[in-house]
């Protein structure tokens, strides 16, 4: 199955801790005092879920968190976090699969988009962006090629993941999809913007503006 890392979950938050340190969880830390109380907050591929527990530590109740997650074992390794008070629906299932009749205040997206191939990452990011509300915001966390400072190095070290993960199987794309486009059409604004890594990684908190507007 494509973009499920059931085969490295046991490993998957020391391999990450491993080659970036703690830059991949700062980037989205830093985004979580954005979120409203009592937020309807939909994560996308959250992996171990060791999100939940920082989400607690901000907010220890009053959050309905919708959890998709399409590993299995991604899934297992997330119920047992500690969440607090909050109310978590955990969702077994590719993000491309997902339906829901609710709508959302809060999207959080952490390294999902590198997964994809150009034409899916643009229907997922349109399906997505119909379960956010007006005036929501949307968190995005992914790598980086934009700006000169060290692209070269950039680019090689994102080649290499990309082959490491063609190796084992696990993700279909094979280059980097520059989101960024994709939500100055659909009349996102940024609010935030950090760096992680050398720029490697970027943190973004786009709201979403009135489509009227």
């Amino acid at each position: 199955m494509i973009n499920n890392y059931d085969k490295i979950a046991n490993y998957y938050d020391r391999l990450s801790r491993l080659v970036f340190f703690k830059s991949q969880v700062n980037a989205q830390i830093h985004q979580l005092k954005y979120i409203p109380e009592n937020s309807r907050v939909l994560i996308v591929g959250g992996g171990t879920g060791w999100i939940l527990e920082e989400l607690a530590k901000v907010h220890p109740a009053g959050l309905h968190i919708v959890y998709v997650e399409i590993s299995a074992k991604m899934i297992a390794l997330s119920k047992v976090r500690n969440v607090g008070a909050n109310t978590v629906e955990f969702v077994n299932m590719g993000i491309e699969d997902f339906s829901s009749s609710l709508s959302f205040d809060v999207i959080s997206s952490p390294f999902l988009f590198d997964n994809f191939s150009e034409r899916r990452a643009w229907l997922i990011f349109e399906q997505l962006d119909d379960l956010l509300k007006e005036d929501g915001h949307w968190f995005f966390v992914d790598f980086s090629l934009n700006g000169e400072q060290g692209k070269w190095w950039k680019s090689i070290f994102l080649q290499v993941m990309y082959v490491f993960f063609k190796l084992i199987r696990i993700v279909e794309a094979s280059e980097l999809i520059d989101m960024e486009p994709y939500f100055k059409r659909a009349n996102y604004r940024i609010t935030d913007s950090q760096f992680y890594y050398g720029g490697f990684i970027r943190a973004l908190i786009y709201h979403k503006e009135n489509k009227l507007a």
